[in-house]
């Protein structure tokens, strides 16, 4: 079994920052892709996730064209635990962030973190 725990959403001004962190535990096997998802309000069903980021055990990462050049992904193959930087946070960035990691045996989510980008 895997677990993912999430930390550091919360609340923050428009044009803000926050990182989010995920640390997998567990038996895991070959973690080849780890990132991140996003749904935000009223997007209730889990197709209407948006990916955010990935980033490949070698380091190459891909983006939403929405976050490109305020996000960075980045992690730690060590510790199996992948970040989130964000930089000039907008309001249409509110969401609740899920991580997520892709194992041989599948993959695995996390149980979310909250962004909320108000003033």
């Amino acid at each position: 079994q895997v677990q993912l725990v999430e930390s550091g959403g919360g609340l923050v001004q428009p044009g803000g920052s926050l990182t989010l962190s995920c640390a997998a535990s567990g038996t895991i096997d070959s973690p080849w892709n780890m990132g991140w998802y996003r749904q935000g309000p009223g997007n209730e069903r889990d197709y209407e996730r948006e990916l955010v980021a990935g980033i490949w055990s070698n380091g190459l990462a891909n983006y939403a064209d929405s976050v490109k050049g305020r996000f960075t992904i980045s992690r730690d193959n060590a510790k199996n635990t992948v970040y989130l930087q964000m930089n000039s946070l907008k309001p249409e960035d509110t969401a609740l962030f899920y991580c997520y990691i892709d194992t041989m045996r599948g993959r695995y989510w996390g149980q979310g973190t909250q962004v909320t980008v108000s003033s």
